[in-house]
């Protein structure tokens, strides 16, 4: 019988995971999962790669997959090093003969991919991919990837003319577990050592089936998803399927396939509707990145379009990284970053607008500072959504977003702010939204901070509050 590895990274999970599919017919296996210079290294932009959030997280997650592949008798090697060390190492000392994984789709992950499969080919074993976490694989797509529709809506109705998402597989049952491997030449690691800081999720495939299951069958929450989905606050407003999803401990066409389920059986509606447009938007990103690559990461972006901010203001930055910068909507968002790792998606559109825009900074240090703290940061959705409000993206429509107003709608008692800057307590709810409209010295005395510039679009707002 042949032997197999397989290489784990963003699919922590055993049910519907091709490459641990493939791997269990392939023979018996031993399973890595490599903690390479990204867990402890920065990004060009001077930034972690990887916060502690996300890397509790992850860790949570871990623990819970070791578990899972124990029951198959598979043992889960945690790996500290590069993986293109890694897996041809514990491929040479246990006499492996093929590796299987997810493919990728960013450019430093498909780097990292090659780098493995050139050292492999050196020991004449073979590196299979598999799919990723997406609703569809690249062979089904009704176009060619260079004939990738630009925009949205282009790409939503092609799919859904032509196509359903594929359905899941369910996990290997027999135990297909390799005794006896040799370790003696990797240094592991043990993850309840990241776990130190708090996380608002857990991670783990049991947590993320049974959050699911919560979310549509047993408070059927989905059924208000589109009514819900922008309020700031509450658990079950939103699906929150997203840290789950990105660090694939929950597939994608698993929640399709249950969506489906749910409205074959219990009832389809809007909300229904628009939860499945939500997983569309995570997969046009994800072929978006597919198609354009490097790109995507440049400052013009997509569009070419070099008249876009080139500031990169360390205390501007700062400021905002650490919601100090006056304008509470924002600062109250950015500390609950800060705080649990987690934003909902309407602070996360209106502290990136703010940042592009009003403070006119490089929206790369923006997007970097979301990788790195993000539990659910996924590469193509997290800098597509950036580049889009910041005008280099998919969306040609160079439009930012008022925040004020953006606050006054979606956080009109102030509840939300008064959550996040305590400090704010002093003033009437009402002036919590502007606090740059009371005296200096009342600021100061509080310890907020007052706001630079003052757009102009916000001065009627502004003087409706203080009425």
């Amino acid at each position: 019988m042949s032997r197999a590895i397989c290489w784990f990274k963003n699919d922590l999970r055993v049910d519907d995971n091709p490459a641990l599919t493939a791997a269990a017919q392939a023979g018996t296996l031993i399973a890595v999962y490599c903690a390479d210079g990204r867990f402890a290294g920065d990004s060009e932009y001077g930034m972690p790669k990887l916060g502690p959030h996300r890397r509790a997280f992850i860790a949570q997650a871990l623990v819970a997959l070791r578990e899972r592949l124990g029951a198959l008798g598979v043992q889960l090697v945690l790996a500290c090093g590069e993986p293109d060390a890694v897996i041809p190492r514990l491929a040479q000392d246990n006499q492996m003969d093929s590796v299987w994984t997810a493919s990728e789709t960013a450019p430093e992950e498909i780097e990292q991919t090659r780098r493995v499969r050139r050292a492999l080919s050196r020991l004449d074993v073979t590196l299979h991919e598999t799919r990723p976490n997406t609703l569809h694989d690249r062979a089904d797509l009704p176009f060619d990837l260079v004939d990738m529709p630009r925009v949205f809506t282009r790409f939503r109705r092609r799919i859904e003319r032509s196509i359903n998402p594929a359905h899941p597989i369910d996990a290997p049952r027999d135990r297909v577990g390799l005794e006896a491997a040799d370790l003696s030449c990797i240094e592991a690691f043990e993850p309840a050592g990241w776990a130190a800081a708090e996380t608002r999720f857990v991670g783990g495939e049991n947590v993320a089936r049974a959050h699911l299951w919560r979310y549509l069958w047993q408070t059927r929450a989905v059924m208000h998803y589109k009514d819900t989905r922008n309020r700031l606050m509450g658990d079950g407003v939103s699906s929150k399927l997203s840290p789950w999803l990105a660090t694939g401990c929950l597939s994608v066409r698993r929640v399709a396939d249950e969506l489906a389920r749910f409205e074959s059986e219990v009832a389809a509606n809007e909300s229904t509707y628009w939860l499945s447009l939500e997983l569309r938007w995570r997969e046009f990103f994800h072929w978006v990145l597919a198609r354009h690559g490097a790109r995507l990461f440049a400052r013009s972006g997509l569009l070419d379009r070099h008249d876009r901010p080139v500031a990169a203001d360390p205390a501007v930055i700062e400021a905002w990284k650490t919601g100090h910068t006056g304008m509470p909507f924002v600062d109250a968002n950015m500390r609950e970053l800060a705080a649990t790792g987690y934003m909902s998606n309407r602070g996360r559109q209106n502290v990136a607008s703010y940042f592009a825009r009003d403070l006119g900074q490089d929206w790369r240090w923006g997007a970097a500072w979301f990788e790195a703290q993000l539990i659910d940061y996924d590469v193509a959705s997290n800098w597509g959504n950036w580049a889009n409000i910041a005008g280099v993206g998919t969306d040609k429509r160079d439009q930012g977003f008022n925040v004020l107003a953006q606050a006054l709608q979606y956080d009109h008692d102030a509840e939300y702010v008064s959550q996040w800057l305590p400090e704010l307590e002093v003033l009437r709810r009402a002036q919590r939204h502007t606090p740059w409209l009371a005296e200096a010295d009342t600021l100061k005395a509080i310890g907020y901070p007052q706001l630079a510039t003052i757009p102009p679009c916000w001065g009627e707002l502004a003087g409706a509050t203080s009425a």
